[in-house]
């Protein structure tokens, strides 16, 4: 079989998590473990396998040193496709187009089995080569990244009792992307160095309830819409934090007057800088401030009785600096009405900082340079999601966010929705990114 065959196999089982444990068919879980042992047979005789919190997969490829190993991350988990409008079968991994143009069609096609099974093509061709890592190579593959994050946590946890000490630990995050920054003409890779943190608030309005007929002058959907336009209205604060400036600081070089010193003296021209990524779209407004967003309405379960009960789901993305008690007080100043209750259901302040310089540093950007193009510009980055790296911020201070897949606006577009895809070409030279970063 070829790396794509393979890619598509494994794209075709559905591994789907669900924020309820109940409603996830955990046998798909089992049928991929099984999958990737019989397609990739030498990582399975040559590595050490062991399987954590019922499902997550952490993998030990020995090293001929005692040299601090080197961490690759990503996930089994994909998310549903229920009720989104797809124009192919987000299971049937179909590959449409020739050459150059050839394009894979499948949910979890970046995001993240691109990444878990191009580590698991350059291991095995690695090892189909005898060779031998320098240092100790851990893979650690989730199964609830969508979710809670649970293998994840576990597997970390793991190390850490093992006194485990990465050099260097991996996860998905920024890509190859061009137009990421106004001016800056040249193909960025945004390498995440910290993370925004994520907590989940609930807005909950209380009435007596009763028959629809006859409703109070002002009821609880009333309120809580009220609250909900509150918070829309009343934002978080603009901030340039530390990634950002080292971002723009770092793109300065390559973008033209007067942009390039706008870029460099961004802590004199941080009020102009901040205010106009706000405005210039939700990546670039999310880079300067933290972000909150209603996803979740809950009412009245039957059409003609009044709600007792009307919650509010809001998503809160937490900035470098901000933390989860930040974002509570702001709520409550925002809501300004005592009858609303706002509730923490979870939550985790942003990641810590990671260099942007030193050796774990460059050995990235030497990857970068080498496989996926010399006129790519290695940039750090704060990324705007959650994912798994998140817990294993304990374990060392270089953790890393980068997908090394070049994709175009569109296909960054499709994570999490229909017609999630990616070139064959970029899959393939992803492969190259990691066999590159394993013999450095």
């Amino acid at each position: 079989m070829t790396p794509v065959e393979r890619f598509r196999e494994l794209l075709a089982i559905p591994t789907v998590s669900h924020v309820d444990p109940s409603r996830t068919d955990t046998a798909r879980f089992a049928d991929f473990r099984a999958a990737l042992e019989r397609l990739y047979p030498l990582v399975h005789t040559h590595l050490e396998r062991e399987i954590v919190a019922g499902h997550a997969l952490l993998y030990r490829w020995r090293g001929g040193s005692g040299a601090e190993p080197l961490v690759l991350l990503a996930h089994q988990d994909v998310v549903d496709t229920t009720g989104q409008p797809w124009t192919r079968d987000p299971f049937a991994a179909t590959v449409e187009g020739t050459g150059a143009d050839a394009t894979l069609y499948a949910r979890g096609a970046i995001d993240d089995k691109g990444a878990l099974v191009a580590i698991l093509e350059a291991v095995e061709q690695a090892l189909a080569e005898g060779v031998v890592p320098r240092a100790d190579v851990w893979l650690a593959f989730g199964h609830d990244e969508e979710t809670l994050g649970e293998g994840a946590r576990a597997m970390a946890a793991v190390l850490a009792e093992r006194g485990v000490r990465p050099a260097l630990v991996l996860d998905e995050g920024g890509a190859v992307v061009e137009g990421a920054l106004p001016g800056v003409a040249a193909p960025t890779a945004m390498i995440g160095v910290a993370e925004r943190g994520t907590a989940t608030f609930e807005l909950i309005a209380r009435e007596a309830g009763g028959h629809a007929s006859t409703p109070p002058r002002f009821p609880a959907t009333a309120r809580l819409a009220r609250a909900i336009e509150r918070v829309r209205r009343r934002p978080f604060r603009r901030r340039l934090v530390p990634p950002v400036h080292a971002m723009l600081a770092t793109a300065a070089g390559h973008a033209p007057e007067p942009l390039r010193t706008v870029f460099r003296r961004a802590e004199v021209t941080a009020p102009v800088l901040t205010a106009a990524f706000a405005l210039l779209g939700p990546e670039t407004n999310a880079l300067v401030r933290t972000t909150a967003v209603v996803t979740r309405l809950e009412g009245s379960p039957g059409d003609n009785v009044l709600a007792t009960t009307a919650r509010a789901t809001v998503n809160v993305r937490l900035l470098t600096g901000d933390t989860v008690s930040d974002a509570a007080i702001h709520l409550r100043r925002a809501v300004s009405d005592p009858d609303i209750d706002i509730q923490l259901r979870h939550g985790g302040d942003p990641s810590p900082v990671s260099p942007w310089q030193g050796p774990a540093w460059r050995r990235l950007a030497a990857a970068v340079g080498e496989t996926l193009g010399d006129d790519v510009v290695t940039l750090p980055y704060l990324q705007l999601g959650a994912s798994d790296s998140r817990f294993y911020t304990g374990l060392t201070d270089h953790v890393y966010r980068f997908t090394p897949f070049h994709l175009a606006r569109a296909e960054r577009d499709a994570l999490h929705g229909p017609d999630e895809r990616i070139r064959v070409e970029v899959w393939l030279r992803g492969i190259r990114f990691y066999r590159a970063l394993l013999a450095s």
